[in-house]
């Protein structure tokens, strides 16, 4: 697992306190940039979806298209980090909202 800078563990909090679901594409990039910047697991490691888990499917490829592209963990928490920005500006953002669960396929 890679260390998670504070700006980081920061976005992942507030990507959960915006005030509009963003599109799925920006959802599938988050999700890739949050997987390759915590190494946990890596995904060499990660289970693969199954055969009718189109959504899994979906998560997968957008990882592996991050990998593929030579990101770091590092280099995926700062892109993290800025898609965060640009979605708080896109969606609004609450401070005060009550974090959104996340997780599942």
């Amino acid at each position: 697992m890679t260390t998670k800078s504070p700006e980081f563990t920061k976005a992942v909090e507030d990507s959960r306190k915006l005030k509009e679901k963003p599109s799925n594409d920006d959802l599938l990039v988050l999700y890739a940039l949050f997987k390759q910047g915590t190494q946990d697991p890596p995904i060499d490691k990660a289970e693969t979806p199954g055969i009718f888990d189109l959504k899994g499917k979906a998560k997968k490829a957008a990882w592996q298209k991050i990998v593929t592209d030579g990101v770091t963990p590092e280099e995926a928490q700062e892109k993290y980090v800025a898609l965060v920005e640009a979605l708080k500006e896109k969606h609004g953002f609450d401070p005060n909202k009550a974090p959104e669960a996340v997780g599942g396929s």
